[in-house]
């Protein structure tokens, strides 16, 4: 336990005397995991909202304005059977109209002056959620438009589809862009260790002749790595949530549609965990760069 106290002790004593080079090594780390940060958080945000889409897919089915009432319970007991459709609801063409003048009141003129009303009756049917939804829902329409009465079918495929392409290039991106910064990070964090192996080098040097081994010299340095990693990790998670609360503001000002304030949001805790818990790690990784960097200098 003394002996841990020690090295704890060395490590932040460390960390004092280089004051400088510790908050250069520290803002410019945070700065680092910060801009992959940018790339997970846009990530995560877009991977929930497809998932979202995803989960709450509609398939609205068009009816012919001929279709008698025969046909129209025909179709729906042909839709009941389909085993993707959680819930099936019939909008009736006055109720479309209401819905149409509910939705986009400074564009209702452009239907007063038609006469009857233009709007076809349709059954808009809420997909089961699955992880292939998409292929699924891509077959049952197939088989729906072959169906008695059925003018047209229309759903949100292409634009889950096109989510899904980007959430998987964001993936790959961020993987690359990843790898990249946290090369740099590493060296920012090599560096700040070894200008203080120099800056201690005399007192190095006393403990290798009064028998110190290569481990207990080296081990408050991977500490002070690992210390000035998970602090650069925090001040990173502190620039990220500032900048998260700035867009979502934007994006309230702005006024968009469809719920996208509510649902975008911030890392949950425990990646929030995890983004201080690789600065730590790439801190201990700089520094044990430094530390056989002076090993294979010294044999």
């Amino acid at each position: 336990m003394k002996r841990l106290i020690y090295l704890l002790r060395e490590a932040i004593r460390g960390l004092r005397a280089n004051r400088t080079n510790t908050l250069i090594g520290i803002i410019t780390t945070a700065f680092t995991i910060a801009s992959f940060g940018m790339f997970l958080l846009l990530y995560h945000n877009v991977r929930t909202i497809t998932g979202s889409l995803q989960n709450h897919i509609q398939v609205i089915i068009y009816l012919e304005d001929a279709i008698s009432t025969q046909e129209q319970a025909n179709l729906k007991h042909a839709l009941t059977q389909e085993t993707h459709i959680e819930t099936l609801t019939f909008v009736s063409k006055k109720q479309a109209l209401e819905e149409f003048h509910e939705q986009f009141p400074e564009e209702s003129y452009l239907l007063d002056g038609i006469g009857d009303n233009p709007l076809p009756a349709s059954f808009v049917a809420t997909v089961v959620p699955h992880d292939h939804v998409s292929d699924l829902v891509s077959a049952m329409v197939t088989r729906v438009k072959e169906l008695s009465g059925v003018e047209h079918v229309r759903y949100s495929r292409d634009w889950v589809e096109r989510l899904t392409l980007f959430t998987s290039y964001l993936e790959m991106g961020a993987l690359s862009i990843g790898l990249i910064l946290a090369l740099a990070s590493m060296t920012i964090i090599s560096n700040t260790v070894r200008l203080a192996f120099y800056a201690r080098r005399d007192e190095i040097e006393i403990l290798r002749l009064i028998g110190a081994t290569g481990a207990f010299i080296a081990i408050p340095y991977l500490i002070e790595g690992a210390i000035l990693g998970a602090m650069g990790g925090g001040l990173s998670l502190l620039f990220l949530r500032g900048g998260f609360e700035i867009v979502k503001d934007k994006i309230h000002d702005l006024g968009w549609v469809g719920g996208l304030q509510a649902t975008i949001d911030f890392f949950p805790i425990h990646m929030s965990g995890m983004l201080v818990l690789a600065g730590l790690i790439l801190g201990c990784a700089g520094s044990a760069l430094s530390i056989y960097g002076w090993i294979k200098v010294r044999t």
